[in-house]
């Protein structure tokens, strides 16, 4: 049987985590290590609700009449999402192509995982924290090579306009001008939708 921790549902979010109204679910579980994570309780695999599938279907289908009226659907975030690919694929087989399904990743995960996901997907929305391989591994405890292998492979084998990347501006780790430079090499590797923000401490 197929199951996985999630420490987080957020139902009716509008336009924030992909079109129309959205339900954020939240799985425990991350490779990397940032610094400033936002969402440290998914680095500890005992918390959160163990889910199948099934349950998770039965759950947040209150809301299916709003996901089919405004193009919405399931986001899965986390932690990592990718992480949990054989949950993700036996959701999409219950709730059909109706709803739509994105994924808040830093594909920081093997090739394979992406490509076995994509064909379900209709949307992600990517962290890239930087381009500059030291800040990034500084920031997140990782290098990021496989992440640039797995977006560029998006890139090339489906649409842009799938994609919106993240790019923060990260008090102590990258600045303004770090910032700019990482949206122009994303965007000479074909990336057009960005969501360029700052990161603020407390």
């Amino acid at each position: 049987m197929t199951t996985a921790k999630i420490f987080g549902i957020g139902r009716h979010r509008l336009t924030v985590d992909g079109e129309g109204v959205t339900t954020l679910v939240a799985f425990t579980g991350c490779p990397l290590r940032c610094k400033y994570c936002l969402n440290k309780q998914s680095w500890e695999l005992e918390r959160g609700r163990l889910y199948t599938p099934e349950l998770l279907f039965e759950e947040v289908k209150i809301d299916q009449l709003y996901f089919l009226a405004t193009h919405g659907g399931i986001t899965f975030g986390g932690g990592e999402p990718l992480l949990q690919l054989p949950f993700i694929q036996a959701f999409s087989d219950l709730c059909g192509r109706q709803w739509q399904i994105v994924v808040e990743t830093s594909l920081h995960v093997p090739l394979a995982t992406v490509q076995a996901i994509d064909p379900i997907v209709d949307g992600y929305i990517i962290d890239i924290k930087d381009m500059n391989p030291e800040i990034y591994e500084a920031y997140t405890g990782k290098a990021n090579n496989i992440v640039l292998e797995n977006l560029q492979w998006l890139l090339q084998n489906g649409d842009p306009n799938r994609i919106k990347v993240r790019i923060p501006h990260i008090p102590d780790f990258n600045s303004d001008d770090d910032v700019e430079r990482s949206k122009e090499q994303l965007a000479a590797m074909g990336v057009e939708n960005f969501d360029i923000f700052q990161y603020i401490i407390r």
